[in-house]
């Protein structure tokens, strides 16, 4: 069952802020906010989704931190009344909808931190999706780290032994003498390389950084979705409870993720696919397969030099901003103190001496070569 995943975890205190009241929208409001984010979603070059346990929620798979969430009702000395087993749940309407938003162009990468395996069961690619936390369908090898797709979750969690032989010879021909090993982290473990990376980047590079089912308390994964705000780019916040970064959001729509999807792609003139078995890489593999699911360094490079080429401009742009700001500041200080000097009567105006006035003129360094240009 799916609360079993929660129990193999190592004991931990800081499980963050439990069990805050939800918060709903108004019909109309929640139209107005949908509306906003369709147009935002339209209109931007690259976006980016962090998703949380809270779009798993409608699949049967309970959240941690909300009014019935394992951490809340732990605390309490009890168990959620839902949960479906990792086999048995299958993708909610949102991951089918993010599913096709990727394939329509929609968005361009998803940052998530379930370890439940529903976006995998949606056939999504390897290259648009980073899992933080590890995925119950993925084995990794001790050695060469290659990654595999399962037919069934894992029986442990945090990263320990299955006792069985990597699988790399079957797909690349070359024997590993390595271990597999579940992938889901415990408190403790730090984030895989890999996905970290490629999260980095794209959130860096976003113009749109979309949150859904996540309070962002758990860092580094909660801080990602800000990154894009150095260099310019919007924060939405969906959720039922309020958020550790609300106050920098652009936009929060408090309501249940699935409605705010199916809005949305109504707006877009989009249908949600319905999930089947064909498209299920744990449910459709023939016997003896072995499926890989490994971040390429080609995806790695490409959006490494994406994100190069947004930190130059940016650094360009700041740049001008910086020169056009002291050039104003040094022209007021000029026109200052020829204002004072004609008052006193030394000049008649700024062309009569202007050397004289420059030298009246308290500028720094940077602003005397800005203003003598």
């Amino acid at each position: 069952m799916s609360c079993n995943y929660a129990d193999g975890l190592s004991p931990y205190e800081h499980k963050g802020v439990l069990g805050v009241p939800e918060k709903f929208e108004s019909e109309e409001k929640l139209n107005e906010k949908c509306a906003i984010l369709t147009d935002w979603i339209k209109n931007s070059k690259h976006v980016v989704v962090h998703t949380g346990a809270g779009i798993s929620t409608s699949a049967g798979i309970p959240d941690f931190r909300g009014p019935n969430g394992v951490w809340t009702l732990e605390k309490q000395g009890k168990k959620p009344n839902i949960n479906v087993s990792f086999n048995e749940a299958v993708p909610t309407k949102t991951h089918m909808a993010l599913k096709h938003l990727i394939e329509k162009n929609h968005i361009h990468y998803i940052i998530s931190q379930n370890i439940d395996g529903l976006h995998l069961k949606t056939g999504i690619s390897r290259s648009n999706i980073a899992e933080l936390h590890g995925n119950m369908f993925i084995e990794q090898c001790n050695t060469c780290e290659s990654q595999f797709v399962r037919t069934s979750p894992t029986a442990t969690v945090g990263k320990k032994c299955l006792e069985e032989d990597c699988k790399r010879a079957a797909v690349r021909g070359r024997v590993c003498r390595g271990k597999l090993h579940d992938t889901i982290l415990d408190w403790e473990d730090s984030l895989p390389d890999n996905d970290l990376e490629m999260s980095d980047y794209h959130s860096s590079v976003a113009d749109l950084n979309i949150c859904l089912g996540t309070t962002l308390q758990i860092v580094p994964s909660g801080n990602l979705p800000l990154r894009g705000k150095k260099y310019g780019g919007k924060v939405v916040i969906v959720n039922l409870q309020p958020t550790k970064h609300d106050k920098k959001a652009d936009l929060i729509i408090n309501y249940y993720v699935d409605q705010v999807i199916c809005n949305v792609m109504k707006r877009l003139s989009l249908e949600i696919p319905e999930y089947t078995l064909d498209i299920d890489p744990t449910r459709n593999q023939l016997p003896g397969a072995v499926l890989e699911w490994n971040i390429s360094k080609s995806n790695i490079k490409q959006i490494q030099k994406e994100f190069e080429r947004v930190s130059k401009e940016h650094k360009k742009r700041k740049s001008e901003e910086n020169f056009i700001k002291s050039k104003k500041k040094a022209v007021k200080k000029f026109d200052i103190k020829v204002e004072t000097l004609k008052n006193e009567g030394l000049i008649k105006n700024e062309t009569e001496n202007v050397e004289l006035v420059m030298g009246f003129v308290d500028l720094t360094e940077e602003e005397d070569d800005i203003f003598t240009e």
